[in-house]
């Protein structure tokens, strides 16, 4: 996993807002793919920090939350 500032690399993603975020301003996901990584942001802060997940650790990520590894 990566972290990048101030959106960093970011430019040139299409974002697109969690299924699971409400529309009410709430705590809202976004996220945004590319070739190697999948990029996670907040989207209150869209300029601000963001994950980057290579697609392997996603994957995996992806896995566990299926398997209910994971707490909600």
């Amino acid at each position: 996993m990566n972290i990048k500032q101030d959106g960093a690399g970011a430019s040139g993603l299409t974002w697109f807002k969690s299924s699971y975020s409400s529309s009410e301003g709430g705590m809202c996901v976004e996220v945004a793919s590319d070739p190697t990584a999948i990029h996670v942001r907040d989207s209150k802060h869209a300029q601000g920090p963001q994950l980057a997940f290579h697609i392997r650790e996603w994957g995996a990520f992806i896995g566990g939350l299926r398997a209910g590894e994971f707490d909600a």
